[in-house]
């Protein structure tokens, strides 16, 4: 049976330093603050504002929901986006997306302040990640997949490593991540051919294509280590991944679950870039003062 490799694990590796960290802030009347911008309430967003909510409250990050109705004109969301993105007190902002049609999704983009995309919304902080440069914020998911793999001991250089999926939010950065670390990245998709084929060979597979239980037992071996993005409803209306962990979990050399894998260290990583830029607003108030 193969081992799970359970998200706690890794959140409770990083609350620590978190909380040490945002102590410090705090004494230097800094308290990080993570701003959450909804349009609706649908219910895939309110329950990972939920979850990001309590993440933020366990480590002692100040969080600060802005929930506007579905009809929103474009002209009244952008001047009440523009306020938050303006107040000094938001280190960090979460925007949820898609947005409903009559929005705009690049003028939004467009006003979003560059240190507050925690969560790498504008494409400045794409680029980023496709440059390896680190004074951007990668994808949450993206990095939350790296951090599991890494926490677990999983030496990426050099292995062969499977990503199902092409999206701008997890698979393609996510590649442009796992290259860093020296590993050899095959993308899979919707037109890959004989893609069970080029599963089972890999070291690593990730699914993040965002079909439930797509992922069988005949798309891995013995020694693949399955990392599982996806969350989705089954038939049953329960929640699971895009890998069919039942079928999966006795042919595997390591999973992780869902739910508890990916999506728990997500929030993590997000509290931690919020505590990120709230240290920048602290380096640049402690300069500023030397000067």
């Amino acid at each position: 049976m193969a081992a799970v490799l359970k998200g706690i694990d890794v959140v409770n590796s990083i609350k620590e330093k978190l909380i040490k960290e945002v102590e410090f802030l705090k004494e230097a009347d800094i308290e990080p603050c993570l701003g959450i911008v909804r349009i609706g309430a649908g219910e895939d967003d309110l329950s990972y504002e939920r979850g990001a909510v309590k993440r933020c409250a366990g480590i002692g990050i100040k969080t600060e929901v802005y929930a506007f109705p579905e009809d929103i004109p474009e002209e009244k969301f952008l001047t009440e986006f523009q306020k938050i993105n303006e107040n000094d007190l938001i280190h960090g902002i979460l925007l949820f997306r898609p947005f409903p049609k009559q929005i705009d999704d690049a003028k939004v983009m467009n006003v979003m302040n560059l240190q507050k995309d925690v969560d790498c919304m504008k494409n400045e902080n794409l680029t980023k990640v496709f440059l390896d440069d680190e004074t951007g914020y990668a994808p949450c998911t993206a990095e939350a997949v790296i951090r599991i793999i890494d926490h677990f001991g999983y030496d990426l250089s050099g292995k062969n490593v499977v990503v199902v999926g092409r999206s701008l939010v997890v698979g393609k950065p996510l590649s442009m991540m796992l290259l860093k670390k020296n590993a050899t990245v095959t993308i899979g998709h919707s037109r890959t051919k004989n893609i069970e084929n080029v599963c089972k060979n890999a070291d690593i597979l990730i699914a993040a294509v965002g079909k439930a239980k797509m992922i069988k037992s005949d798309f891995v071996n013995k020694d693949t280590v399955v990392v599982d993005v996806g969350i989705n409803v089954d038939d049953d209306s329960n929640l699971c991944g895009d890998v069919d962990f039942s079928q999966v979990e006795n042919t595997v050399k390591a999973i992780t679950p869902v739910p508890g894998g990916v999506g728990t260290v997500t929030t993590s990583i997000l509290a931690e870039h919020v505590v990120r830029a709230a240290r920048e607003v602290y380096e640049n108030t402690k300069h500023f003062k030397k000067r």
